[in-house]
């Protein structure tokens, strides 16, 4: 997965469906969370997927709302749709993006 700046994430977001995954290096739950979006990304290949060092993107923080790492912010046509903390399984993030 790639990563992305704002910039980057403001034009994928306008995708029909897009999620951001944001996460901080230090976080054990995040290093989780990041093997299971590694696996989500080649099970759904046509939505565009990217994350984020959230530390760098403090503004991004403020301005979604984000309350804790890791987070996948989930859009669809530009709106967030869903904001996912509990990255419970491979299939429920799976279920979440095939909608």
């Amino acid at each position: 997965m790639n990563e992305w700046t704002r910039a980057q994430w403001e034009q994928q977001k306008q995708a029909p469906l897009s999620a951001f995954y944001l996460y901080t290096p230090m976080c054990g739950t995040c290093a989780v969370a990041s093997k299971m979006m590694d696996v989500v990304e080649q099970l759904v290949p046509n939505i565009p997927l990217g994350k984020a060092n959230l530390n760098y993107m403090e503004q991004l923080a403020y301005d979604y709302g984000i309350e804790s790492v890791p987070c996948l912010v989930i859009t669809e046509h530009g709106e967030v749709t869903q904001k996912v903390y509990a990255f419970q399984s491979v299939p429920h993030l799976y279920e979440l993006l095939k909608k």
